[in-house]
């Protein structure tokens, strides 16, 4: 017999145990240097009950072998772009795209008290009243000039220009995005022109968020990019080594969730096959598929694309389709979703979005950049919408239906893409960029791009406490909040 199980036998029977023959025989698997601690961590447990019988199923259930029927894992999927993608054609399709998105968010912002003063466009051109009316429309152009600014609106009847004297007006107009969506209060001016006096975006209202009944933990990952050389694999299989582990968190982990570039893909950049181990998307999922099966199967995988990931570029983008590799679609405890999606996991809401308008909006607004992403997604729920702008950098596909809108508000709101893990909290909402699991690559070092890789970010859903682990050596690699 080892000494070492020679040792935690020792330990337990002098503490009063009895250990039955089939759970000696589990023990005798374990790996050496976990004994001690697991059998010391069952003892104090099983002490805390009042029993004093070490037997199988206290091993099966610790060692993730067997589930621990009292923690729910429960997954519904509220939302999905996959099966609902209808897309438009050329002109026509992109005014239906901007309809719907017109009509879901004059929807959202009807449960504002002022919107029972809404008018049309034109109908407030027509008008000779002096008293306050209010307006709402898709911002198409706005002018900032010394002291004057004049923001241009746009509804289905037609558009509106309205000038902003006021200096903290001014400021919110600076950080409006094109094609967003606002409601503004105006008067007639003495020139017949509008003054807009105020500015009323969708937002979300204060939000009492969700628990789980029981005390489970999601683990938030995104940006692993398996196959390129800077793929953090050794750091990624510890951490995924650690969920098999007896530790007490890991136990109660049930949800692993995946934001996207799973894989580094293939032609993403110029000279990108320099980088790549792995040099086709056959070869890098293959490869994926054999890291998440080391996942305990206790424990569900939702899996959802990015920008470097194959199938369909332009958002909504559905699932990853299964003609690449049919295999993670055919595992048991992975769960395959396109971008946006929204999961129930035990009752709380998740919505997850890669990411991909976090480029535009940084280029665009003042005062946010990719250091501080958990400030853009702020920037999103206000809005209201994942990907206002349209026509830069991110390709929005002319969908029939916007599945972009913000409709309900989630609990936890997961994106990457940025590779900057932070987390944040906004009017009840959690905000998690869970970072990535690729070092910093040539690319970025060019553009003075610095990420914090390395980072699980575990959330109790019962709780909403945060924890993580840095698999990182670098001391400087550190979550941000």
């Amino acid at each position: 017999m080892k000494k070492e199980l020679t040792f935690v036998l020792n330990y337990a029977l002098n503490k009063g145990f009895q250990i039955h023959p089939d759970a000696f025989k589990i023990l005798e698997n374990v790996d050496i240097g976990k004994l001690e601690k697991i059998i010391k961590e069952i003892v104090r447990e099983k002490t805390k009950q009042k029993l004093f019988q070490i037997n199988q199923d206290d091993l099966e259930t610790y060692l993730g072998i067997k589930e621990d029927p009292t923690l729910q894992g429960e997954v519904k999927i509220l939302s999905d772009p996959t099966t609902k993608i209808t897309t438009g054609e050329g002109v026509k399709g992109y005014n239906a795209l901007f309809s719907s998105r017109f009509n879901k968010l004059k929807k959202i912002i009807s449960d504002r008290p002022e919107s029972r003063k809404l008018k049309s466009i034109a109908s407030i051109k027509n008008t000779k009243s002096e008293d306050e009316m209010y307006v709402c429309g898709l911002v198409t152009t706005k002018n900032i000039e010394r002291k004057i600014t004049k923001l241009v609106l746009e509804d289905p009847s037609g558009s509106f220009e309205g000038i902003i004297f006021d200096d903290e007006l001014q400021k919110t107009v600076g950080t409006l995005l094109t094609d967003q969506f606002v409601m503004v209060r105006v008067n007639l001016g003495k020139n017949s022109g509008f003054i807009i006096k105020d500015i009323i975006l969708p937002d979300i209202p204060d939000h009492v968020f969700n628990k789980s009944e029981t005390e489970v933990y999601a683990v938030f990952l995104s940006d692993l990019h398996i196959g390129s050389k800077y793929f953090m694999e050794e750091e990624f299989m510890e951490f995924v080594s650690w969920l098999s582990s007896p530790d007490p968190v890991a136990r109660k982990i049930r949800f692993v969730l995946i934001c996207g570039d799973i894989v580094d893909g293939v032609g993403i950049y110029p000279n990108q096959d320099k980088e790549l181990i792995s040099l086709t998307i056959e070869k890098q999922l293959k490869k994926t598929e054999m890291v998440i099966d080391q996942i305990p199967k206790n424990v569900k995988v939702i899996i959802m694309p990015g920008n470097h990931d194959p199938g369909r570029r332009a958002l909504p983008q559905p699932a990853i389709p299964k003609k690449h590799n049919s295999s993670l679609w055919e595992m048991e405890n992975v769960i395959m979703v396109g971008n946006p999606a929204v999961v129930s996991l035990n009752g709380v809401k998740v919505m997850m979005f890669h990411g991909q308008s976090i480029d535009d909006i940084v280029k665009t607004t003042p005062g946010l950049s990719y250091d501080k992403p958990t400030k853009v997604m702020k920037h999103l729920l206000k809005a209201r919408h994942l990907s206002p702008i349209y026509g830069s950098q991110t390709p929005i596909a002319p969908e029939i239906e916007d599945l972009l809108v913000i409709e309900n508000v989630p609990d936890i709101f997961h994106v990457g893409h940025v590779h900057r893990a932070q987390l944040d909290m906004y009017k009840g909402v959690l905000l998690i960029n869970s970072g990535s699991w690729q070092k910093q690559t040539p690319f970025q070092v060019s553009v003075g791009m610095t990420p914090n890789p390395g980072i699980a970010i575990m959330v109790n859903l019962k709780t909403f406490q945060v924890f993580h682990q840095n698999y990182n050596s670098n001391s400087n690699n550190i979550l941000q909040s």
